[in-house]
């Protein structure tokens, strides 16, 4: 899972930075909640997990990390759509954004799970 979690992390940052040279170039700032989202929720987190996971593979290899994947890639697009799309001014989308951040916090939650039971000292 640590490859699989950078390299998706690296499309989020090319996402991220596209998504803000949108915004610089247009002089809109409209989606500044979407680009901080992916490039915390998507970019820097998801990069760092890949890193502990590569770190410690009994922790990418497992079920949990298997769980915090797939939860966290499912729940950021759906939450990051549905926040652009609430930007733009479709209120009803709320609950979209909400099962999609409900998805990303139960994957961070498996995730913090796998830390505490499968990242160990090698010493």
């Amino acid at each position: 899972m640590g490859v699989k979690l950078i390299k998706i992390a690296a499309v989020y940052f090319v996402l991220g930075i596209l998504l803000g040279m949108y915004m610089s170039i247009s002089h809109s700032y409209d989606y500044t909640s979407v680009h901080a989202h992916v490039n915390l929720l998507g970019w820097a987190s998801l990069a760092l997990a890949g890193v502990i996971y590569v770190q410690f593979p009994a922790a990418g290899e497992s079920t949990a990390g298997k769980v915090h994947f797939w939860l966290h890639n499912i729940g950021l697009p759906v939450m990051m759509i549905g926040l652009a799309l609430l930007v733009s001014g479709m209120e009803s989308v709320e609950p979209v954004i909400a099962v999609g951040g409900v998805l990303v916090t139960l994957g961070i939650l498996a995730f913090l799970y796998n830390v505490l039971t499968h990242v160990k000292s090698t010493r």
